[in-house]
């Protein structure tokens, strides 16, 4: 079986087959047919069944291609992976979904149905708890979202904090001030902070505690409205801590909660705060759990496969 599909220019025929034409290298691959593009038309050979998954991709695609997104290689990975499980079936949907955050980087998108899931719910709820493995963004589309929340003026601050454990020191031993003290514990969010927002700004936005980071431990006796508030690493917080912290939202406040309860660094077998709320806030109304997989991780492929290989020698 052979199908058509017109494609408008040139420019839309670059943009759909990638560099060197890696993403219909990557259809083939996937589905077992054949494409050749010609001018405005590409032709898509082979067995019925592939050819018409094939070109349902190609269409959803072009969606977002003609709505002015683009297609990259792994997210070109991840739409066959989701049209082979029937998982998705409005993949531009996904793409076009755009969380405006600063002038360096003009807007950032989710990559897997997860994700979107994920970004609606944070949308739609006032705390919301994202579960899943390294590599899934739950803490960079995090900061995405409150990133575009301060630009839009729907909170006045933005507020990082994270359990400071890893090193199994206390942080009055550490060198520096408060800020210097916490400041490797909350890379992870640096890291995100800086590829979303010009540097000037940021420090601008720190001096004037517009922006601020803070251990998880100080957070105790505090009252924050008017705030996006996000907390990393959660799998490393106590039930005490945990407890604490969600009693810090105050009035017009977001809070998102990040972690892998896969990967507690804390000391003594001790149970996590993150595993603990799964239970006990599981029926509350207004708190959104959101489970990340392996097949939402938009890092390098190899991590997905890393990811599957540990989950398969369990």
């Amino acid at each position: 079986m052979a199908q058509l599909i017109r494609l408008k220019d040139t420019l839309e025929a670059r943009s759909l087959f990638g560099t060197h034409d890696e993403n219909l290298k990557i259809i083939e691959k996937e589905f077992g047919v054949t494409t050749v593009g010609r001018g405005d038309v590409l032709k898509i050979e082979g067995e019925k069944p592939s050819v018409e998954q094939a070109a349902k991709l190609v269409n959803e695609l072009l969606l977002t291609i003609r709505s002015g997104g683009f297609v990259k290689k792994h997210e070109v990975l991840y739409a066959v992976k989701a049209l082979k499980e029937g998982g998705v079936s409005d993949i531009h949907s996904i793409y076009l979904d755009r969380i405006e955050v600063s002038s360096k980087r003009q807007y950032i998108t989710p990559k897997s149905a997860g994700q979107k899931e994920y970004v609606d719910a944070i949308r739609r709820h006032d705390i919301v708890f994202c579960i899943g493995p390294a590599g899934t963004g739950k803490t960079y589309l995090a900061m995405a979202m409150a990133v575009n929340a301060l630009k839009k003026q729907l909170v006045s601050r933005i507020i990082l904090t994270r359990p400071a454990v890893e090193a199994g020191e206390s942080l009055g031993y550490l060198p520096g001030d408060l800020y210097a003290k916490v400041s490797p514990y909350l890379r992870p969010l640096y890291d995100a902070l800086y590829d979303m927002m010009e540097v000037d700004r940021i420090n601008d936005c720190i001096e004037r505690g517009i922006i601020e980071v803070v251990p998880l431990a100080y957070m105790r006796g505090r009252t924050l409205n008017d705030a996006f508030i996000i907390m990393d690493e959660a799998q490393n917080s106590t039930p005490e801590q945990m407890k604490m912290f969600l009693t810090r939202l105050g009035f017009d406040s977001k809070a998102v909660i990040t972690g892998d309860i896969t990967q507690s660094d804390l000391p003594g077998n001790r149970q996590s705060g993150l595993g603990q709320v799964l239970t006990i806030l599981k029926n509350v109304e207004g708190i959104k759990f959101i489970h990340l997989k392996g097949a939402d991780v938009v890092r390098h492929e190899l991590v997905q496969e890393i990811i599957k290989a540990y989950e398969n020698a369990k």
